[in-house]
């Protein structure tokens, strides 16, 4: 059974991924609300993470070769990764409080030696696809092995035009910003393929100019 896919993302209000400063804060308790069984995160997503809102890359400890024991109750992040961007970034993702751990998508040419730097840290991985994750695969994976039912793909543009192109999406939640970015404007949906009908599910004023914007996809 496939799992409910939410796309979630903060934007500015001509659709702006970048340029501004999102709330972090408001974006997480939403994303929180909907209590994911899995976060799926892009590559890039983290590691642009890290670089800006990180404070330089800790080095590895000893805690950091084994699994965190946290409350079952909180979501696995899977993190597709298939030439081994995150090489000595994972553990920045493994510490992080409400992070149950780190499940890392690769394919059939994912670096040998990458590979084996997550099996040296006991990370979770799966091949599913021979160049790229075969994301349909994937979700039926965490499905039957984690007991995955809703995931929230909190992530940028490439993995979230990817799940709408491909039919996998079923949400879409935007946290629109009271700031216009203009031309330096890197839109959300520009790499989406065709037309995409939606029914709006939610509307809601919050805070200081913040609107959230929930939409079903029409299959």
């Amino acid at each position: 059974m496939m799992p409910k896919v939410i796309i979630h993302n903060s934007v500015s209000l001509d659709g702006s991924l970048t340029d501004f400063e999102p709330n972090m804060e408001l974006h997480y308790q939403i994303a929180g609300n909907y209590k994911p069984d899995a976060h799926l995160i892009g590559s890039n997503t983290v590691k642009v993470g890290t670089e800006l809102y990180g404070e330089g890359v800790p080095p590895e400890e000893a805690k950091d070769f084994e699994k965190p024991k946290r409350a079952e109750s909180l979501p696995v992040w899977v993190i597709p990764d298939t030439e081994g961007a995150l090489k000595g970034l994972l553990h920045t993702c493994r510490r992080f409080e409400f992070c149950k751990d780190v499940v890392v998508l690769v394919s059939e040419q994912t670096p040998k030696e990458y590979i084996e730097h997550l099996k040296e840290r006991n990370y979770g991985y799966h091949v599913v696809g021979k160049k790229h994750v075969d994301l349909e695969k994937a979700l039926e994976l965490l499905s039957a092995k984690y007991g995955v039912k809703k995931v929230l793909a909190d992530t940028g543009r490439v993995l979230g035009n990817l799940l709408l192109n491909q039919g996998l999406a079923s949400e879409v939640s935007l946290l629109i910003h009271p700031v216009i970015v203009g031309s330096k404007s890197y839109s959300i949906f520009s790499n989406v393929s065709e037309d995409i009908s939606l029914k709006l599910d939610k509307a809601e004023i919050l805070d200081k100019g913040y609107v959230w914007l929930v939409y079903t996809v029409r299959k």
